[in-house]
């Protein structure tokens, strides 16, 4: 969870870098690139040469290397100098700099909300209509991807601001083939299918689920996951959005349903490993570890794609671990909802090159470039998912091709008291034996709270 990882940073440190000074990755006209989307977009953008765009976003480290390889081919393609920086603190810098008057050409960043703030506020620039349809019309869900890039202007009026490029998948869940195996199961495509999956686990004589909502200050926020997936399952998309806009209440009983659906996993002692009590006090680093043991402690681990950082030195996804579609009710005709976040790229100032940048990333070459490294998945359709540099990024590339609904984490939507809050909490006393009907109430009150 993105909240988890930004905490703790010093506020000073300053990552530049030059993409054009970095060698091509990969040599134009080799593999498996869609390579004719490169030439085309430098044939139609070649005049850039002598400009410079300025970039600030969130990525650092590993990260900014792997921006960088990419950025290399839209500065060899246009002969734009792209200067790229980044900061620890960047969210607040972002912030400075556009109130200072002196924003980057592009602005890439993690929270739609801040990027509401800076559209409400004038900083940011409509990349018109032509771009929203593109995204309709060229990923998958894509009405799901342009709401998440529409929001309100200065004028009140509502229009396409940011370009979804890097996209994280949550709905996902994690089991040891070797186990399945020797136990006979089968991976689950519906939700009825996962419960009665479930069930049979402890019928077994076995143990279904190890959960974890331990976290420092921050524990409980796995559970918000489990109930933002179980939103998606239980009602319809729109509802998920009233909800994190809390025009559809926390103690609604849509929402109580949802909570619910996470309590029957989480709160039968024969379902998790150590019993409900054990749940909220189970470290989500350590939960996953239960898969690994011998003899085994579960069978199944709900969690993002970020999880095998925690598992045992030397497994091999896809081999020791693997992963399966978090399922969706049958009976729901819900479709194949997808829960996750990810970056979202905007003009913060104008300029031939930065209305070249966004058009680069309708580009299928600008994202196979980083899909056939790390770290990278998309929803668009045409970009080539052979590239994708492991079979587990491909199949969560799939998850994302798949789907009918995309939505980004409800609790970074959220005013922070309740979303990195109340929320947490109240799932923490959920786990604990408080009902799913107290919790809300509790969680409705503190977003009245706010409001007055």
């Amino acid at each position: 969870m993105r909240k988890l990882f930004l905490t703790g940073v010093a506020a000073t440190a300053l990552a530049l870098g030059a993409a054009q000074a970095a060698d091509l990755k990969f040599a134009p006209g080799e593999g498996n690139f869609n390579w004719d989307s490169y030439e085309a977009f430098k044939s139609a953008h070649g005049d850039l040469k002598g400009e410079t765009l300025t970039m600030f976003g969130p990525w650092r480290g590993e990260d900014q290397a792997l921006v960088e390889s990419m950025l290399a081919y839209f500065s060899e393609a246009t002969g734009v100098n792209v200067e790229y920086s980044s900061s620890e603190n960047y969210e607040q810098q972002i912030v400075i700099d556009t109130q200072a008057g002196s924003p980057p050409n592009i602005a890439v960043l993690p929270q739609p909300g801040l990027i509401a703030d800076l559209a409400a506020k004038g900083f940011l620039t409509p990349l018109g209509e032509d771009t929203q349809q593109w995204i309709l019309d060229n990923y998958a869900a894509g009405q799901s991807w342009v709401d998440l890039g529409s929001y309100k202007g200065k004028d009140g009026n509502t229009a396409f601001f940011a370009f979804p490029y890097k996209i994280d998948v949550k709905s996902l869940v994690w089991y040891v083939p070797d186990n399945f195996d020797d136990a006979g199961y089968e991976v689950p495509t519906s939700m009825e299918e996962l419960k009665a999956l479930t069930q049979k686990i402890v019928d077994d004589g076995g143990t279904p689920w190890c959960i974890g909502l331990g976290s420092g200050g921050a524990t409980g926020w796995p559970a918000t996951d489990w109930v933002e997936d179980m939103m998606l399952r239980t009602t319809t998309p729109e509802n998920y959005d009233k909800w994190v806009s809390n025009e559809l209440k926390f103690n609604d009983p849509i929402v109580i349903k949802a909570i619910e659906e996470f309590g029957w996993f989480a709160r039968n002692d024969k379902f998790v490993s150590g019993g409900a009590a054990a749940v909220a006090s189970t470290d989500f680093r350590d939960s996953p570890k239960g898969l690994f043991s011998s003899p085994v402690q579960c069978y199944l681990h709900h969690q993002a794609s970020f999880i095998p950082s925690f598992f045992p030195e030397g497994t091999e996804v896809g081999v020791d671990a693997d992963f399966f579609y978090m399922p969706a009710y049958e009976s729901e005709d819900l479709g194949k909802p997808v829960l996750g976040a990810g970056t979202l790229a905007m003009i913060t100032k104008d300029s031939p090159a930065a209305r070249a940048f966004i058009e680069w990333l309708e580009t299928p070459i600008a994202h196979e470039v980083w899909m056939a490294q790390s770290s990278f998945l998309t929803p668009f359709k045409s970009a080539n998912p052979e590239t994708y540099a492991n079979a587990a990024m491909k199949k969560q590339g799939d998850i994302l091709l798949n789907s009918t609904t995309f939505r980004f984490d409800g609790s970074d939507l959220m005013p922070g008291a309740v979303g990195a809050g109340s929320f947490w909490t109240g799932m923490v006393d959920y786990v604990g034996g408080k009902s799913a009907e107290d919790v809300a109430d509790a969680i409705q009150k503190s977003w009245d709270t706010i409001k007055n």
